[in-house]
């Protein structure tokens, strides 16, 4: 092995790894958050980018749907619920109210409609059921990725339904994927200061494992930046890569940034720019079975979102068009959430990658390879 200058032996055997295509172990993780510098996790994860997608950067054009932001649980990091004691405070969407929504993009080449929101005992697996009937009846082709674990967590066991039967009675009224929401950290000793009375992150894994046997894809997120420890990162991730190993059902891997406005948790201080990069980076070597990374922009703010091309991410989600509240009630940068098709592309441009145009499963839909973006698909 070829002596690095300045870079300990522990790293450039990791290094080595990366370079060959191995994987790291949690051991090398840990080296990594301890001891890497941001442009030594910069420089690997971008190769392993390159390597899987060369200089491709996805997004697609979605709207999202929040039905509520009432929530029978208690999470302290949330920005966005209200308890169900005080729903007068909140918002409940009817059927009807969600299908409006969903007409206003009658014409519009959306691909995918994202549905998420508190946990609200009146809305239950029924409900949400004719819910997405409606909208399949409406707009066939549009894909509908929808409710956390958390959620399904809830309304199977409300139904007295197995995952499997729960799930199963959903795909039958529409559903075709599931988001990654709701992870947070999967380790107890974290989960049960944050949000101890929702889904555990057993469960959690379990409800993703069902669904990719059932044929449905997901993604995995988790939430970083708070009271968590490096070692609750990488047995986050660990979960998920044995889980992937498994099922290879995960299309992509989501950081979401802890953010610290109006919340229980408001004296955490939030991490750096450079933390968040970081992090990023070492999900992209660590987590090598994942084909995608994400970095939701409505959470980071556009300008780190487009900083975060250069340390292994590879999709910056889609065009959202103001329709989700969660982040910009923590204090993101992005308080109305909304970049026209023409503004995602001039963003990837801008750090010389090629736009990629995807739906939700990654199948290429459009790639914009000049400097123009086509105006028509504003």
């Amino acid at each position: 092995m070829v002596s690095l200058p300045g870079i300990s032996p522990s790293l450039q055997a990791i290094a080595q790894k990366v370079n060959k295509g191995q994987r790291i172990s949690e051991e090398d993780c840990l080296v990594l958050f301890n001891e890497a510098s941001l442009g030594f996790v910069g420089s690997l994860a971008n190769q392993v980018k390159e390597r899987l997608h060369g200089d491709k950067v996805f997004f697609n054009r979605n709207f999202h749907i929040e039905p509520t932001n009432v929530c029978v649980f208690s999470c302290n990091f949330c920005s966005y619920s209200q308890l169900y004691a005080k729903r007068e405070d909140g918002w409940e969407l009817s059927i009807d109210q969600m299908l409006h929504m969903v007409k206003k993009y009658d014409g519009q080449p959306v691909t995918e409609v994202h549905i998420v929101g508190g946990v609200h005992p009146k809305m239950d697996l029924t409900f949400f059921a004719d819910l997405l009937k409606a909208i399949k009846t409406h707009r066939p082709d549009l894909h509908i990725k929808a409710f956390t674990a958390v959620e399904y967590d809830y309304m199977f066991r409300k139904a007295k339904v197995s995952v499997e039967e729960g799930l199963r009675f959903l795909i039958a009224a529409g559903l075709n994927s599931i988001p990654g929401g709701g992870a947070e950290i999967f380790h107890p000793e974290i989960r049960e200061q944050i949000c101890a009375d929702k889904v555990d992150g057993d469960g959690w894994l379990a409800i993703h494992e069902k669904a990719h046997e059932l044929g449905l894809p997901s993604n995995a997120t988790m939430l970083y930046g708070h009271i968590e420890k490096f070692e609750h990162r990488i047995d986050h991730m660990r979960r998920l890569r044995e889980l992937q190993d498994r099922t290879k059902g995960f299309n992509t891997f989501i950081p979401l940034k802890f953010r610290n406005m109006d919340n229980d948790m408001s004296h955490v201080p939030e991490s750096s720019h450079v933390e968040d990069m970081r992090m990023y980076a070492i999900a992209r070597i660590y987590l090598d079975n994942f084909p995608h990374l994400k970095a939701y922009w409505p959470m980071l703010g556009r300008q780190n979102a487009q900083l975060s091309l250069a340390f292994g991410v590879d999709d910056i989600d889609g065009t959202i068009d103001d329709t989700t509240k969660i982040y910009s009630m923590a204090g993101s940068e992005e308080q109305s959430p909304t970049m026209s098709t023409a503004e995602l592309v001039t963003l990837i441009q801008q750090v010389k990658r090629i736009p990629v145009e995807r739906d939700t499963l990654y199948h290429e839909i459009k790639q914009y390879r000049d400097n123009q973006p086509d105006p028509a698909l504003n």
